[in-house]
């Protein structure tokens, strides 16, 4: 295994974990895929969260903007498939500390954890787990920013992105593999007849 963990080290790790599957997935969506992707499975054994949080971790301090502030660095991610990577990442830097940012069911926002709060002029490193439309990332930093925190780069174990996918240039944005999407309505394995399983998320 390398330091910085190559695209088929990624895979082949999150494939041993059970993180990345194939089959036949229906997503909450109604959309369907070959493939089903849960970071956080791979995020439960120690080894491997260390592995990909390191290699993470690594990519980022190569910034040397990033590097000159990370004693005061913050950790900010969404809860909960954020957190594993956030604390791991956190550790690996010897960042300041770790935020998360939740909401209490789905048609509310993202606010930050009660009694966590950024402080105006703060540097923020953004952390999830995998980046695929980017909704849950942009509404993260407009959090941030809107409490006067200062967004210095975004980092995520997997890119997973559409064509709608934004893009966030021009933050530095670092991710440890690039998955295809291939999400789409009933497909070839539906007309199969390949049994459909579904998925939360």
């Amino acid at each position: 295994m390398h330091l910085v963990p190559t695209q088929q080290e990624v895979e082949s790790l999150l494939r041993s974990t059970g993180a990345l599957r194939d089959g036949h997935f229906e997503y909450p969506n109604g959309l369907h895929s070959g493939s089903y992707l849960q970071v956080a499975l791979a995020m439960r054994y120690y080894q491997q969260q260390r592995i990909l949080s390191v290699g993470l971790s690594r990519l980022v301090r190569a910034n040397p903007e990033i590097r000159a502030v990370i004693p005061e660095l913050s950790i900010v991610a969404p809860a909960t498939g954020g957190l594993p990577v956030a604390y791991g990442v956190c550790e690996a830097l010897r960042a300041h500390q770790v935020y998360w940012a939740e909401r209490e069911n789905q048609s509310e926002p993202l606010r930050l954890r009660q009694y966590l709060d950024i402080v105006p002029g703060e540097k923020v490193l953004l952390v999830d787990d995998i980046l695929r439309t980017g909704s849950k990332l942009i509404e993260l930093r407009n959090v941030v920013e809107s409490r006067g925190g200062e967004v210095v780069g975004l980092a995520v174990v997997v890119y997973q992105p559409n064509p709608r996918t934004p893009s966030f240039e021009p933050l530095p944005f670092y991710y440890l593999a690039r998955l295809d999407s291939d999400y789409h309505g009933p497909c070839e394995l539906c007309r199969r007849g390949v049994p459909l399983e579904k998925v939360w998320v």
